[in-house]
């Protein structure tokens, strides 16, 4: 994988990470100013549309993000034969938390040789 796609993939998987405190930021916003509903109660809030569209988009995003990861596991030579199978389960319940850690063990480096563990 060439240096700019590794770095595009880091990014891209920056953004879920990004997102959720964008969320937790408008969640709370909203809860701080209270009721703001406009009179008849009809309208929605600012924000909200964008926050449901930015939802949407994060949501595919991750899927795609998911299929990328769980595809690069099974045909990185770097990740352990015997660990293969446990990273895609990883990738898949923790994938927000554990895909920049494994972007950051097996494809953000650029060494082409496997990362050592502390337990060798």
């Amino acid at each position: 994988m060439s240096k700019p796609v590794r770095l595009v993939l880091g990014i891209a998987t920056l953004w879920p990470l990004a997102y959720l405190l964008i969320f937790m930021g408008f969640v709370f916003s909203m809860l701080l100013r209270g009721n703001s509903q406009p009179q008849g109660g009809r309208d929605l809030p600012s924000g909200v549309i964008a926050i449901f569209v930015l939802h949407g988009i994060t949501i595919v995003w991750l899927w795609v993000l998911l299929a990328i990861y769980i595809y690069n596991v099974f045909h990185n030579d770097r990740v352990d034969k015997d660990k293969k199978a446990l990273w895609a389960v990883v990738l898949f319940l923790g994938n927000m938390i554990a895909m920049p850690i494994y972007w950051y063990l097996y494809i953000g480096t650029d060494d082409s040789s496997p990362p050592t563990s502390a337990e060798e």
